[in-house]
């Protein structure tokens, strides 16, 4: 049988589709499709083999109020099913609808994508059955309240699944709730997307200022690390670049077109470090979200995660840190299901960790899984050919934020550039340089506008910004250089200063005090 669709414009008139369906009757076709609109009857029928369809519509035009037939290759319900589905195919999300017996009636290309199977395999398939018993869409179905950006996790097999969707009710006519319109999208495409929109202009190797031997030695460790997975321990004092040289190794490793997530451990109190790092269930204290909420170890998925000032971690955190970085899982404050993720740690500190773990204020497991690949930053001092290349670098940057032209710096501003210890190392440096370029009236950078006090190690005016860790730390240098010329071994030196052999070789490598070399 031949299948023939058309439309009938025609006037209104009583009795119309009565003589139509008489006709065809009369002729032995079947009608197997019927839209009817004002003025306009579109038909779908069975022709026989003998029929013409010209035929056909010269008869049907002889009809009273019948204007003209014309053939058309969809029905108007298949234009909007084809218009909705291309509408469907061009959403970047999921779709997935379902009826009020809880089934599955509609799903697109990437909701197929998403679920891992075919439209064939969804459709009619209980909802519950596909994803989990407390999706939101069956809340949805049963209140009618919509919903936004809600999180489900759920295993299926061997696999676990997390997503976050959003859900809209269908009524019919009498508001009657009969069904459920949501959108999905798998939580990692989300991070991405998140952090496609809000990511940080990223630093290389390249941009990191200095060609002294010592830096360049790091940078070449750096790169070679980069390639691989395991945690780095970034080692240093305040100012020496711990963080712009975690991004870097960031960009230089596979990594590097997702997210890299720096934490600072030593700016959150305990427990807001802990819901931010590990993120929560809904209701997991008061003032929680009730949808919960993803931790930063979560959001870094497949990427870096920077942990700042890893020794101000409490043991309680450390203990949570160690069980991620052994186990590749993480688990939410107030919940049981451990997340599966896959995360690179770079962890920084200027604290002398060796000598927290011999005090038992840093667990000694922690310490070796971080441990993995240390990595030293030499301070300002050790690298002071790199002062002219950093002042330049300054230079440029202040003279566009201030509007200045400072283009010269005389031989006499090097020099006492050259002559500071610079505690705060390249951090002070940059503040130095940002007060003498709103200084400076000329193009000349002169000694009278280098404002240092030599006797603290900082600069003028700038003392808020040095903490009293590092000024302890110049005067604790200062002691043991002292000491070790005066009593010429370590253990002497130890027994003088009364504290143990091990805590001088510690405060000697936080200092860097080569034995025999600086005193």
């Amino acid at each position: 049988m031949r299948v023939l669709k058309f439309k009938v414009i025609n006037k209104d008139r009583v009795g119309l589709l009565q003589d139509i369906f008489q006709l065809l009757t009369n002729r032995n076709i079947n009608i197997t499709n019927l839209e009817v609109i004002p003025d306009i009857t579109h038909m779908e029928v069975e022709l026989s083999g003998e029929l013409d369809k010209q035929a056909l519509f010269k008869e049907l035009e002889q009809i009273n109020a019948v204007i003209k037939c014309v053939e058309i290759e969809l029905m108007p319900w298949e234009e909007t099913n084809q218009r909705m589905q291309a509408v469907l195919d061009a959403i970047s999300e999921g779709v997935l609808a379902i009826n009020s017996q809880e089934e599955i009636t509609t799903v697109n290309p990437i909701g197929e994508q998403v679920f891992n199977a075919g439209r064939d395999e969804l459709i009619g398939q209980k909802i519950s059955s596909v994803l989990s018993k407390d999706v939101p869409m069956l809340e949805c179905l049963r209140t009618g309240q919509t919903y936004n950006h809600r999180e489900i996790n759920f295993t299926k097999g061997n696999k676990k699944y997390h997503y976050v969707t959003s859900g809209r009710p269908i009524r019919d006519k009498q508001n009657n709730v009969v069904g459920v319109v949501a959108t999905i999208k798998d939580m990692t495409e989300v991070r991405r997307l998140v952090y496609s929109v809000t990511k940080p202009t990223m630093v290389t190797f390249e941009d990191i200022i200095g060609e002294s031997e010592k830096l360049q030695s790091v940078i070449e460790m750096g790169k070679r690390v980069a390639e691989g997975t395991s945690t780095v321990l970034l080692r240093g004092e305040s100012g020496t670049g711990k963080e712009l040289f975690s991004r870097s190794i960031h960009m230089a490793s596979p990594r590097r077109d997702q997210p890299f997530v720096p934490v600072n451990c030593a700016a959150l109190p305990d427990s807001l470090l802990e819901s931010e790092l590990f993120g929560y269930n809904g209701g997991a204290f008061t003032g929680s979200l009730k949808s919960g909420k993803q931790g930063l170890f979560e959001f870094a998925n497949g990427g870096t995660l920077f942990l700042d000032e890893i020794g101000e971690v409490s043991p309680h955190l450390q203990a949570k840190l160690l069980r991620v970085l052994q186990e590749g899982k993480v688990r939410r404050v107030g919940g049981q299901e451990e997340i599966p993720i896959d995360v690179r740690v770079v962890a920084a500190t200027n604290k002398d960790l060796e000598e927290m773990v011999e005090m038992n204020d840093f667990r000694k497991d922690l310490y070796y899984r971080l441990n993995v690949i240390p990595i030293y930053l030499p301070p300002l001092r050790e690298r002071q050919e790199d002062i002219p290349l950093l002042v330049n670098y300054f230079l440029e940057k202040m003279n566009l934020r201030f509007n200045k032209q400072v283009e010269f710096v005389s031989k006499e501003a090097l020099e006492k550039l050259y002559y500071h210890d610079w505690p705060g190392n390249v951090r002070e440096l940059e503040n130095v340089i940002e007060r003498a370029v709103n200084l400076v009236t000329g193009k000349w950078l002169v000694p009278k506008y280098i404002v240092i006090n030599p006797s603290l190690g900082i600069a003028e005016e700038d003392g808020a910004g040095r903490t009293l860790e590092d000024m302890v730390g110049r005067i604790e240098r200062q002691v043991i250089t002292q000491a070790l010329k005066n009593w010429g071994s370590i253990r002497q030196t130890a027994k003088a200063l009364g504290v143990s052999h091990t805590t001088i070789m510690n405060k000697m490598k936080k200092h860097h005090i080569e034995h025999g070399k600086d005193y």
